[in-house]
């Protein structure tokens, strides 16, 4: 037997075949449903982000049948009784199901959270009092990362309460200690002009600054209220901002931002 008749026997010529017709079918359903989603994109940069999600989960489903139809197919090709196979595996297949019951519940958790669009890549979120920038959401776990450097792999099922602070707008609060002796009319006079100007210089805003008023008595202040929205996130910066201005405000007006400080006596 010749080289060329080796290779025309079914054995070796039809898994070539079959994995040949698995892969071009592969790419013709992963390019309809790329062409299917980008037909659903939007302006929302959040919509793109879950469609992008969803799209990525579509297409490793849709890999995982046609790789398993491939393999069954090829089994086939050697004399292998496939359904009786998996017949015999019954018992088997419970075995197994008890022993990644736990992989299971990642799976389902992790498809809830895609479809409910619970958090997505890019997100800011917290979970147990771990807060941070999400990296990844799969099937069977999600990666966040702190902004100190920190990452943390979590399971899907161990999900539980999520904090998410990317999907409404943020609020930049500013408490302004000022001195009892200072005319408290006065200031939040010159604090509302200041925001006035601020308004129109400062960046990631959503709205206009507001005086709130006297927020509280502390034992050496008056604790005058600053607020805002900002932009999701932007909020610390913001808050950065107006200290500093506020700040330069008061060193040019004369107003003084009470700071402890200790009375010595000499007892005669």
């Amino acid at each position: 037997m010749n080289i060329l008749e080796k290779i025309l026997i079914p054995e070796v010529y039809l898994p070539i075949i079959y994995i040949l017709i698995g892969f071009i079918i592969y790419s013709v359903i992963k390019k309809v449903i790329i062409a299917v989603f980008s037909r659903y994109k939007s302006k929302s940069a959040r919509n793109n982000k879950r469609y992008n999600t969803l799209m990525s989960v579509v297409i490793d489903i849709i890999k995982i049948i046609i790789v398993t139809f491939v393999i069954l197919s090829v089994l086939t090709v050697y004399g292998i009784d496939v359904a009786a196979a998996l017949a015999g595996l019954g018992i088997v297949s419970v075995l197994i199901g008890l022993a990644f019951q736990d992989l299971f519940k990642d799976v389902i958790v992790g498809f809830f959270i895609i479809i409910e669009d619970q958090f997505s890549v890019g997100d800011t979120i917290e979970v147990g009092g771990f807060k941070g920038e999400v990296l990844h959401v799969g099937m069977k776990s999600t990666k966040i990362k702190k902004f100190d450097g920190p990452i943390m792999i979590i399971a899907n099922r161990n999900i539980d309460k999520v904090i998410n602070y990317t999907n409404t707008e943020s609020m930049a609060i500013v408490d302004i200690p000022v001195a009892y002796e200072e005319d408290i009319d006065h200031v939040e006079k010159l604090l509302t002009d200041l925001a006035k100007k601020l308004d129109k210089k400062l960046e990631h805003l959503k709205g206009e600054i507001e005086v709130w008023g006297v927020e509280n008595l502390d034992s050496s202040a008056v604790v005058i209220r600053l607020a805002v929205r900002t932009e999701v996130l932007q909020h610390f910066s913001v808050q950065r901002q107006i200290r500093k201005e506020v700040k330069n405000l008061f060193n040019k007006e004369g107003i003084k931002i009470p700071y402890p400080q200790v009375e010595v006596h000499n007892g005669k």
